[in-house]
């Protein structure tokens, strides 16, 4: 899977908002170049984290996954707890087209794929789906209140 494939997929879920910061954003220089997706079907980024990223580089101690190789990135994905520990086996960030425990939002559900391939590509879709839902549920819920 390419980023360009990642991006598509996951926009194509509807209602997303994908926020790919660049220099001259107001983001800070270090996001630069990665992706964060919304579920945001008015175009405004909600409150709180994203339902998915992806990240092309390491940042500042989130160096475990050696994304500072060339051609490196790796998804990250906010599942349920049911579904995250059914997923996340090797605890080895760094290992490429693997599920895996994101080195440091564990805690908070959240599993990780460094450059996903044939090996990953049929569950990283369905992990992105279940969490874009997640996303659109709780975006619905809200808007009910």
């Amino acid at each position: 899977m390419t980023i360009e494939e990642i991006i598509e997929y996951v926009t194509g879920l509807g209602g997303v908002l994908a926020m790919q910061p660049s220099e001259g954003s107001e983001a800070p220089e270090i996001a630069w170049g990665d992706t964060f997706f919304y579920y945001a079907p008015d175009g405004v980024v909600p409150a709180g984290q994203p339902f998915a990223t992806i990240v092309t580089k390491d940042y500042p101690g989130d160096e475990t996954s050696d994304l500072n190789r060339p051609g490196s990135f790796r998804v990250n994905i906010a599942v349920s707890k049911t579904t995250f520990t059914t997923a996340a086996a090797p605890t080895d960030a760094s290992l490429e087209d693997t599920v895996v425990a994101h080195p440091l939002y564990a805690a908070a559900n959240w599993l990780a794929v460094v450059n996903p391939g044939a090996a990953t590509e049929a569950s990283v879709r369905e992990l992105l789906r279940e969490a874009h839902d997640r996303a659109r549920t709780r975006s619905e819920r809200r808007a009910a209140e």
